[in-house]
């Protein structure tokens, strides 16, 4: 059931002045249900809530947040068609996006509950004493990994499941330790409040304190705001665009006691095109291409939005089958006319500037709130001469930058922008010809893929979402997989500690068997 007020732990709350609905961009009208942004009273009762439920969740065993974070997976599962009907109520995405998504959040909270149930993430580091040493003693010093404190979660529009109220952040903070505060996203306000009725009433099936974690709406910027600055919030996770990720880092970083803020933001994605592959299957490329540009209506952040190659009758030949295959898909809806404005006015920036040729642009009619679907080219020196035309267009767009060799390709893969992904599509034994490419590639991106797309994040230990700025906040970390926990806790370290006081993680005798670091080795084994 959908109530429009915030859920601050537990309680229900509707105190704020500020009142909003959400909209339903397939059928082109607002949803019935209203929403009461989080006043600044209420705000002040959810971080301290939080502050003070980090005290005891801190301490939570593996084991029991293993058991709450499935039990949040059970209860989104339990919402069954409720969520998904509402999902497309607030998207204008099809059902099968929404299960699928839906899947992927199962996923990932499955995974955090089987690696913190393990408990080996820790980390647990020791280096045992040795007092007879000359000309110092050694000292016992014994480190792991930590939870921060309470974080702030700030939903994407883009993804309302695997990357908003349960999605990655969440489950992974919450894996770590921290309680989160959710900053619900406006687009998709209702689907926020079921997937956090269902985190609530996990919390309280496995007894977890009160605070854990909370929801609050917000039509604006300024809970946000409120969040960022509140001192006893300790990091933030954001998904969404270069404007706003660094506006909440450069707030983040003003504060007295500045906090981390790991921002997955904007990404074209390079896609380079090395010549013999254009030759040989440059076609087949396009048609690829066109399904991977026009997917979701482009509303990835791994999206394709650049393709480069070397001019030439091949490049010719794949710049024409990639306009005329994007020209046969039918748009899609995108997930609200402000994103969809967004997208008509960013594609018109890039449209107006010099040297730009346009040789896809569908002008069939179309519903409202569908997107038309855009490819360009233009010469790798006008590239290299204008940043505008570096910039992200989300949606269904991408340019094609047309170099004269491969040195003006190499020049302009090292002059982009921090990027996500990159890509290499390469005929056999092609690839290691061009090693200077490759390698410009793979200073500017966070994920390098042969003969592929972009398109499609695989959720495993392997995988790095992140990359440079702008593409991330903090190039060393990801925001998926297992290894995204690390965003959420500090390394801290013991010295000379008697054995009894430690974490068990620490102790001597190793009861939870996980495997540790000990005098250099890895081992499970007791002290």
């Amino acid at each position: 059931m959908i109530t429009g007020k915030n859920y601050i732990g537990n309680q229900l709350s509707a105190k704020g002045a500020t009142t909003y609905t959400t909209f339903n961009p397939k059928l082109n009208l607002e949803n019935s249900h209203t929403f009461f942004e989080a006043s600044t009273e209420e705000i002040e009762k959810t971080v301290l809530l939080a502050s003070k439920a980090f005290e005891s969740f801190k301490k939570v065993s593996g084991p029991k947040k293993a058991e709450f974070l499935n039990a949040i997976a059970d209860e989104i599962l339990a919402l069954d068609q409720t969520l998904v009907e509402t999902y497309m109520s607030e998207t204008g995405l099809p059902e099968g996006r929404a299960k699928g998504e839906r899947g992927r959040t199962i996923g990932q909270l499955r995974m955090f509950a089987e690696l913190v149930e393990t408990g080996s993430w820790v980390e647990a580091t020791i280096d045992t004493a040795d007092l007879d040493r000359q000309p110092i003693p050694k000292q016992d010093i014994r480190k792991m990994l930590v939870p921060l404190g309470p974080v702030v979660v700030f939903g994407a529009s883009n993804f309302p499941l695997a990357y908003s109220t349960a999605g990655g952040d969440t489950a992974a903070a919450l894996a770590a330790g921290c309680p989160v505060i959710v900053k619900s996203h406006p687009m998709h306000a209702g689907t926020g409040e079921l997937v956090s009725s269902a985190i609530i009433k996990a919390a309280q099936k496995t007894g977890m304190p009160n605070g854990v974690f909370s929801n609050l709406n917000s039509s604006g910027i300024e809970v946000g705001v409120q969040l960022v600055n509140h001192p006893k919030v300790k990091a933030v996770g954001f998904t969404g665009s270069i404007k706003g990720g660094r506006a909440l880092f450069d707030l983040a970083s003003k504060r007295p006691e500045p906090i981390p803020v790991f921002a997955e933001m904007g990404s074209i994605n390079p896609v380079v095109l090395l010549p013999k592959a254009t030759e040989s299957k440059g076609e087949d490329l396009a048609k690829t291409y066109a399904q991977s540009i026009t997917l979701g209506t482009g509303q990835f952040c791994t999206n394709p939005g650049l393709i480069l190659g070397i001019k030439g009758a091949a490049l010719d030949t794949f710049v024409q089958v990639l306009s005329d295959e994007i020209l046969k898909i039918e748009p899609s809806c995108m997930l609200h006319p402000n994103i969809i404005g967004n997208y008509d006015k960013n594609k018109a920036t890039a449209l107006q500037q010099n040297g730009l040729t346009i040789t896809a642009d569908y002008n069939n009619d179309i519903a409202t709130n569908h997107a038309r679907q855009t490819v360009t080219t233009v010469e790798g020196k006008t590239f290299l001469e204008n940043t505008t035309l570096h910039q992200e267009v989300f949606g269904p767009f991408s340019m094609v930058v047309q170099c004269k060799d491969a040195d003006e390709l190499e020049t302009v893969i090292s002059q982009l922008e921090g990027q996500l992904t990159g890509t290499i599509l390469a005929e056999n034994g092609e690839a290691a010809a061009y090693t200077p490419i490759i390698e410009a590639l793979q200073n500017r991106v966070g994920r390098i893929i042969f003969n592929g797309v972009p398109t499609g994040v695989e959720v495993c230990a392997a995988m790095l979402h992140g990359g440079p700025y702008p593409a991330s906040t903090d190039s060393r970390f990801t925001a998926v997989g297992i290894h995204s926990i690390k965003r959420w806790v500090r390394p801290f370290s013991y010295q000379s500690w008697p054995n009894d006081l430690l974490p068990d993680a620490l102790k001597n005798e190793n009861s939870l068997g996980i495997l540790r670091l000990v005098n250099g080795k890895q081992t499970q084994d007791k002290i």
